[in-house]
């Protein structure tokens, strides 16, 4: 027997792969220059088809790891060489920040496209957000940048919430709310910031919370307002549609109630939306008498309208100066000023109480002696029948 140990055999020519989790991805910037350099220089200076070559490029190259080597490309064209020099022994792309027309509306092209990029890491986003907001405080750019932020998938993983904090932030600081909201008022962007958060957060209590947390109190109180006068004028804008299809007093009636515990909007305010709803259907186009004949006759018709939202003494008085407001902003209904609140008068919409109360002391001054000339005559006669009231009283007691 052969006590010799057999020699195991042995494989040549083969190679075991290594596991993936054993791998360790080399960090290689060079390769990922040329990679997009080659896509950008291949899709051309459109616009919209160099930001679908970077969302497309984005689900093989990884942004994140090589943030600060794109931002490089889109801004100056190629990676920066040590003391911001570009490389010379790289290829370069004419699709960047350096080469492009210097004109305003470029260069918001430009902060739209780097805005939509969601390859950079948080810190580097908070960076760039806090320089947008500094950059819009003076003036440098449109608030119409902000347009970018409302990308469906930045506002569905939460980038565009976070990203305003930190720019609305700077921005307030730089400057205040005032400056803020005119700015965005002037680009229309004053009530699109629930559009910031995702279609099931999108309310008014989730908004306010999130960003007074933040240490925005005045942005919270500025969307809520906002809010609140875009409600206004969709109601409105819906009441004066009911009346012209003439559907009935008492489903408008129901309708304004939904609609005053769905907004919380107080009877004060909605007693306005209903007047302003009202005098919406005077048609101008005719001689004066017959303009103010016209308005008293639907004063007349939707009175019931205005009693249902007149329950409270305040309510009544907002009513007054409303007419009187609008009276004395049009011509036609200086002189009817009195005829409109007898009539609401006897239609029990307003009361003796109210009308004495805003001619003694509630009154505005658009109009003051024009109308308070008007009314003397009225006024003292409910002062009279007042006394003989209780008169009355004193003698049955």
């Amino acid at each position: 027997m052969n006590n010799q140990k057999q020699q195991k055999p042995t494989l040549t020519g083969q190679r075991f792969k290594t596991r993936k989790r054993d791998e360790k991805e080399r960090f290689d910037p060079t390769q990922f220059q040329e990679s997009i350099v080659q896509g950008l220089n291949q899709t051309g200076t459109d616009l919209e088809a160099v930001a679908k070559f970077l969302d497309a490029s984005g689900a093989k190259l990884d942004y994140r790891r090589y943030a600060e080597t794109l931002f490089d490309i889109l801004v100056a064209g190629g990676m920066l060489a040590p003391g911001g020099t570009l490389s010379d022994d790289m290829t370069r792309t004419e699709y960047c920040l350096f080469t492009a027309s210097e004109d305003l509306e470029t260069m918001q092209a430009y902060a739209q496209l780097l805005l939509f990029l969601k390859g950079f890491t948080e810190s580097e986003r908070n960076k760039l957000a806090m320089l947008t907001g500094i950059l819009l405080a003076n003036g440098n750019i449109s608030a119409s940048i902000l347009n970018s932020l409302f990308n469906e998938n930045l506002v569905k993983e939460g980038v565009s919430a976070a990203f305003a904090v930190k720019l609305f932030k700077s921005w307030i600081n730089e400057k205040d709310i005032n400056s803020v909201s005119a700015s965005l008022r002037k680009v229309g962007m004053d009530n699109r910031l629930m559009e910031l958060f995702p279609a099931n957060k999108r309310s008014c209590e989730h908004f306010s919370k999130y960003f007074t947390d933040a240490g925005l109190k005045e942005l919270s109180d500025f969307a809520r307002n906002q809010q609140s006068i875009g409600a206004r004028k969709e109601l409105q804008k819906e009441l004066q549609e009911q009346m012209s299809r003439g559907e009935t007093l008492k489903d408008i009636i129901a309708y304004v109630r939904e609609e005053m515990k769905k907004t919380s909007i107080s009877e004060q305010t909605m007693i306005g939306i209903v007047w302003t709803s009202v005098m919406s259907s005077v048609e101008w186009n005719k001689k004066e008498e017959l303009v103010t004949e016209q308005a008293i006759k639907l004063l007349k018709q939707y009175s019931p309208l205005l009693k249902a939202f007149t329950s409270q003494g305040l309510s009544e008085l907002t009513l007054l100066l409303k007419i009187q407001e609008y009276c004395y902003d049009n011509i036609h209904f200086m002189k009817a000023f009195q005829k409109i609140v007898v009539l609401l008068y006897k239609a029990v919409v307003l009361s003796e109480e109210v009308i004495l109360k805003w001619y003694t002391e509630s009154h505005v001054a658009k109009g003051k002696s024009v109308f308070l000339e008007q009314m003397k005559k009225f006024v003292e006669w409910l002062k009279n029948a007042e006394e003989e009231s209780e008169s009355e009283e004193e003698e049955g007691d």
